[in-house]
């Protein structure tokens, strides 16, 4: 085991959720105050969620830099969905742009499925981690849409 990358693999999405954490305070209050569909999620679920989305995506990334294949195109397919990733929380919550999350959202959702198809092509498992989020983000962009539509 290359504890060196394990750190790194785990310390980059750990870290990026952790800022999209600060930036975005209050995120509970805003999702209370909004208008929801019978199928949202109480809001103490999403710390969790998104706690065990971003170990999950530690995990994967630290397999595939562990991998001897070219991966350079794997990072940065992984780099960008995790910038959307960050990016979507301070869209929808702090600059309270709906319609452009959504955007945004179904874009990570595209990003999150390249990477997880080329994670699966150096490393199964690495792209097998990727499912959680690719279920939990296809949900969030169901939510996203729905919250978009009744609080316009």
């Amino acid at each position: 085991m290359n504890y060196k990358k394990l750190v790194i693999g785990l310390s980059i999405p750990i870290f990026i959720g952790g800022l999209s954490g600060f930036f975005t305070r209050n995120a509970k209050e805003v999702f209370e105050s909004l208008v929801k569909p019978s199928f949202a999620p109480p809001p103490s679920l999403f710390g969790p969620v998104w706690t065990i989305l971003y170990l999950l995506m530690g995990i994967s990334l630290y397999r595939i830099l562990k991998s001897e294949d070219n991966i350079k195109m794997a990072l940065v397919l992984f780099a960008i969905q995790l910038f959307l990733n960050f990016a979507w929380s301070p869209i929808f919550f702090v600059l309270n742009m709906r319609l452009l999350a959504f955007i945004v959202i179904l874009i990570l959702l595209f990003f999150i499925l390249l990477t997880a198809f080329s994670f699966y092509n150096i490393d199964k498992l690495a792209g097998i981690l990727f499912i959680p989020n690719i279920l939990w983000v296809s949900y969030a962009t169901i939510l996203n849409f729905s919250l978009y539509y009744l609080n316009k």
